[in-house]
Order: structure tokens, then sequence, then C-alpha cells
């Protein structure tokens, strides 16, 4: 792989999605609302982690992306010791894939895909499982990234276990992950169009669920 020079942008809103919350107080946006939210667990999941600009090797990608990985699966699976496994096969599987993959953003694209099919594989087990427990009593995410989310913030974490698979993974994807709507669509094996599609009935659907929460009616 050559050098590479990592960079962190922040996810553009996808277009055409806006929908509203209404609540006591204010009306805003609940894309942003999401977007602020999963951004905000990104920067503390990944505060103390370094970049580096010269190449990367398998033990540079791991060093540098695990936790990141590990917490999208949490989002994804609920468990985190079940979305430990799902990132570390992800890892794994890289390893063995690792002389023909280009560069890092090649590696990066395969362990996004790998989280994203591990994370399916952990959900189509559980649907047949008799001893699945539902996501809402399991502890989604550690207390310490909880109890550094404001009220509002705790709110979306949990709104968003309550939506569909793949809709909560267009979201967790989009706005934790950082992802464009292409890479979304190659992680998820999907369209451009489906991406755009599912986000739009996600949104939707965290509107009522927030408004719910809030006790308003929109």
């Amino acid at each position: 792989m050559g050098p590479v020079s990592p960079t962190n942008r922040r996810p553009q809103r996808l277009r055409g999605y806006s929908r509203t919350v209404t609540t006591e107080r204010s009306t805003q946006p609940v894309e942003g609302l999401v977007q602020r939210t999963l951004t905000r667990l990104r920067s503390i999941d990944t505060a103390a982690v370094p970049t580096q600009l010269k190449a990367k090797t398998l033990a540079d990608l791991y060093a540098e992306h695990r936790v990141r990985l590990v917490r999208m699966a949490v989002l994804l699976v609920d468990q985190p010791q079940t979305a430990e496994d799902v990132v570390q096969e992800a890892f794994a599987g890289l390893h063995r894939n690792w002389s023909g993959l280009r560069d890092e953003y090649a590696a990066l694209a395969y362990l996004r895909t790998a989280v994203v099919n591990g994370s399916r594989s952990v959900l189509r087990r559980r649907r047949t499982a008799r001893e699945y427990v539902p996501p809402h009593q399991v502890t989604a995410r550690s207390a310490e990234s909880m109890a550094m989310l404001s009220v509002e913030h705790q709110s979306v974490v949990e709104a968003l276990r309550e939506l569909p698979d793949r809709q909560r993974e267009v979201l967790v994807l989009r706005y934790y992950g950082g992802m464009s709507e292409a890479q979304i669509a190659e992680a998820a094996g999907i369209s451009r169009g489906a991406v755009k599609s599912t986000a739009s009935r996600a949104l939707d659907a965290m509107s009522k669920l927030m408004a719910e929460r809030s006790g308003s009616v929109q």
C-alpha cells in the first residue's frame, strides 16, 4: 500500500431527507438530531486514536479503526461482546485478503462490508433462536459512552434501536460511519437509490418515535 493522508470529513446531509420533530420547546429537523448524536458518539470513540501520514500496515488499521468499527457494530447488533466478535472476524478476513487490496481505502471498504455482513448474520440467527433477548433488554452501549451523551442524544440512540434492521443500518453507516451514499451502497450491497429511500423511511420513523417519546403529536 502507498502512503495515505487520513481525513476526517463531516458527513453531508442526505438531500431531501429533512424531517421535523416537534417538542414543547422547539422544532428541529430529525436528520440534524440524528447526525449530531452519532457524530458525537464517533468523536467520543476516536478522541484518543492517533492518525498517521505513513503507509498503513494491518496493525495500524487495527489500532486506528477497531474502536469505531466495534461501536458501529454495537449500534447494529446491540450487544458489545457480539459486536467485538463481528469486528474480530472482519479483521481476520482482512488479514487473509491483505495482499489483494490496493490501499488503505480498499481495506477500510472491506472492513465496513464485513462488519455489515457479519452484523446481518447475527441478526438473522437471533430471529430464529429461542433464547433471543430483544434489543431493548440489552445494554447496547457502554455506560461510559452513554454517560458522555446528553439526555436528548441518549433518546436518539434508544429510538435508533427500535428501527427495522436495514433502516438502522443505513443511518448508522451514514452518520456514525461518516460514509457517502456510494460507500453505503457498496458496504450494504444495495443501490444508491435504495440507500436514499431507506434513509427517507428511517428518518420518517425516527420522527414519529421521537415525537412519541416527547409526548407531542406532529
